[in-house]
């Protein structure tokens, strides 16, 4: 049998356990290329809300999922570099055109296709004749996932914040006196009913809990992305 390629370029910021059936399910078939996107502005990566894992925590991620697997290989080749405005519009510009050439570089396979679940996407890469098949969109979204980090993240630290007040209170008065010494301080659970554990690898579960201070970065931040012509891009080094 002629051997195909496949090549997955996403996000993957963090990887889900969609993306780990995806990959798995496409290593039935295919030599599989993941290409988790990276920004780059003078050699160094700009992270965001929206995308707060780097690379290389991105690429241990799916290691952990996929190492030794002689069917899967992770690149990172899918780069914009700054500024990020040279890249549009789609297709039109030669810059984004360089992007595919990268892409291919190290793709030793004549034939190959690629995959996507979003509709647009499929689009354009129709249109850079990357060979997209028709596919369903994610069960469960990256974007799913920070949302549940970034809310656990502020609950935790208002929990903190809140034990830290009531340390403080208590350390300044009586406590036999103190309306609230006997009264319950903790502060009621939101999470309960969804757990963003639950929507990713158990390895992964590991590797976002040892870099919880990412995740509490960027809950306390405004999220820097800008989306232009349906991609999206940090606002750092959109123009320069």
């Amino acid at each position: 049998m002629e051997n195909i390629a496949a090549l997955y370029l996403a996000h993957l910021n963090p990887i889900t356990n969609a993306h780990e059936k995806i990959i798995s399910q496409l290593a039935k078939d295919y030599h599989v290329y993941v290409f988790p996107v990276v920004f780059l502005k003078k050699g160094r990566e700009i992270n965001t809300r929206t995308f707060p894992f780097p690379y290389e925590l991105r690429k241990k991620m799916l290691q952990s999922l996929f190492d030794g697997h002689a069917n899967i290989e992770i690149l990172p080749h899918y780069k914009f570099v700054s500024p990020f405005i040279k890249y549009l519009p789609p297709i039109i510009s030669p810059y984004s055109w360089a992007i595919r050439s990268g892409i291919l570089h190290d793709v030793l396979e004549d034939r190959f296709i690629s995959y996507t679940g979003d509709k647009a996407e499929r689009i354009a890469l129709r249109f850079y004749n990357l060979h997209p098949i028709k596919a369903k969109r994610l069960e469960i979204s990256s974007t799913n996932v920070k949302e549940l980090l970034y809310r656990e993240a502020l609950e935790n630290l208002r929990k903190d914040e809140h034990n830290d007040n009531m340390k403080n209170s208590f350390d300044h008065s009586n406590h036999n006196n103190h309306p609230n010494y006997h009264k319950d301080t903790n502060i009621q659970d939101t999470l309960k009913e969804e757990s963003w554990q639950n929507m990713v690898p158990n390895t992964v579960v590991r590797i976002i809990t040892e870099n919880w201070n990412i995740v509490e970065k960027f809950a306390q931040s405004l999220d820097k992305t800008i989306k232009i012509f349906g991609m999206k891009f940090p606002t750092e080094g959109i123009l320069h």
